[in-house]
């Protein structure tokens, strides 16, 4: 696959793989065949930023463990660049240390999960 952007900004007190993010989006594009060059940002935040977008963006005062925002919902973003912005995925890392534990799973289990669905939806396949 050609290049593969991937910003990752995480808010300073959580602790996050960014090689294992990276390696999640990769694999997700590379099986349904998306060709480079793409950009896919990612957000870690706390439970007071994820609340606030879900509020302004979803009407809902409430906060959730992962939101996408696909650049290519409503209308078509002509972007005068050669790469395609699939759009973010943010991620709230106290939902993910909660469903984590109550699931007694691996934090970064949870965080591949969540970044798997939240490039899914950006590419557009929701919920079965």
């Amino acid at each position: 696959m050609e290049k593969v952007t991937i910003p990752i900004f995480v808010e300073s007190r959580y602790r996050v793989n960014r090689k294992r993010i990276k390696k999640v989006i990769f694999k997700v594009l590379t099986e349904h065949e998306i060709k480079g060059p793409v950009e896919v940002s990612v957000a870690i935040v706390g439970d007071r930023k994820m609340r606030a977008l879900s509020k302004k963006y979803k009407g809902e005062d409430k906060t959730r463990n992962v939101l996408s925002f696909s650049l290519s919902e409503g209308g078509s973003t002509y972007l005068p660049s050669e790469v395609l912005r699939l759009g973010d995925i943010v991620i709230s890392y106290p939902q993910i240390i909660k469903e984590a534990s109550e699931k007694e799973v691996l934090v970064d289990d949870k965080i591949d999960e969540l970044i798997e669905h939240g490039t899914l939806h950006l590419l557009g396949i929701n919920h079965e």
